[in-house]
């Protein structure tokens, strides 16, 4: 079994108020489709769970290993299903980048063991698992091109428009989304009004994109290019930054 882990990047992204430790957001999640891991169950006996792959991180902080966690606890057939199966993950996606790459690999994963193992679980069912792991999990989970996503990532709202060609660009600099969010409470602070959210999440992502700058369309710009200075020399017109950066991104007409 393979599929693909698309990475997604935030059109625009505006901060709404405080919900005890985590910040509900108002955004445009769409999905790039020219940038995705690839994740495969591969038969072979393994003694414990096996996760295969390029990551930034020990294997116990991964999203996979973490919400496997969970689905072994569902049901016994998980469990033994990766007693002869391991995960590989081929990783094309950069991490640290605002591109949700391990939201996403949790979410194709959840997918695709909820397919394997029959465990017949809705989508709303692995969103509430998803949310334990990351805001961004549901997202993935709900396979959309484009969505509005409010909450802190929970409320995710199918958006109709053509699938954009997008173009991305990643600075070799890992931002560190919890010390931004902290920059951003600090110096930056600022919530949407109801009527600017009315009015972002019925535009279609170009007209967004054709309208306001990187600074307008993003809340944690500022607060990401104080912390790393050299994103500023990305801040050109056609590019807009994703999440919590560092990459950059535009759409392509070609």
């Amino acid at each position: 079994m393979i599929k693909k882990s698309y990475a997604k990047v935030n059109i625009f992204l505006k901060i709404a108020g405080k919900r005890n430790n985590y910040h509900e957001l108002v955004s445009r999640f769409v999905r790039v489709h020219s940038l995705y891991d690839e994740i495969s169950f591969v038969e072979e006996y393994c003694e414990k769970f096996t996760l295969i792959g390029d990551f930034g991180c020990d294997i116990k902080k991964n999203t996979i290993y973490n919400v496997y966690e969970q689905l072994k606890n569902i049901s016994p057939k998980v469990e033994e299903y990766f007693k002869n199966h391991s995960v590989k993950v081929d990783k094309n996606i950069p991490e640290f980048a605002g591109l949700g790459g391990g939201s996403s690999n949790c979410a194709t994963f959840m997918l695709m063991v909820n397919d394997v193992c029959n465990l017949n679980l809705s989508k709303n069912e692995l969103v509430k698992i998803g949310l334990t792991i990351g805001a961004d999990v549901p997202f993935f989970i709900y396979e959309y091109d484009s969505a509005n996503v409010t909450g802190i990532g929970e409320i995710v709202e199918k958006f109709d428009e053509e699938i954009l060609n997008i173009e991305v660009i990643t600075p070799k600099i890992e931002c560190n989304t919890g010390q931004i969010f902290n920059k951003f409470r600090e110096l930056f602070y600022k919530e949407i009004s109801k009527k600017d959210k009315i009015k972002l999440l019925n535009l279609k992502s170009k007209e967004i994109l054709a309208i306001l700058s990187t600074k307008e369309a993003n809340d944690l710009f500022e607060p990401a290019v104080a912390i790393y200075p050299e994103l500023s020399e990305y801040n050109k017109n056609e590019w807009h930054f994703s999440g919590s950066g560092s990459s950059f991104f535009k759409v392509s007409n070609e």
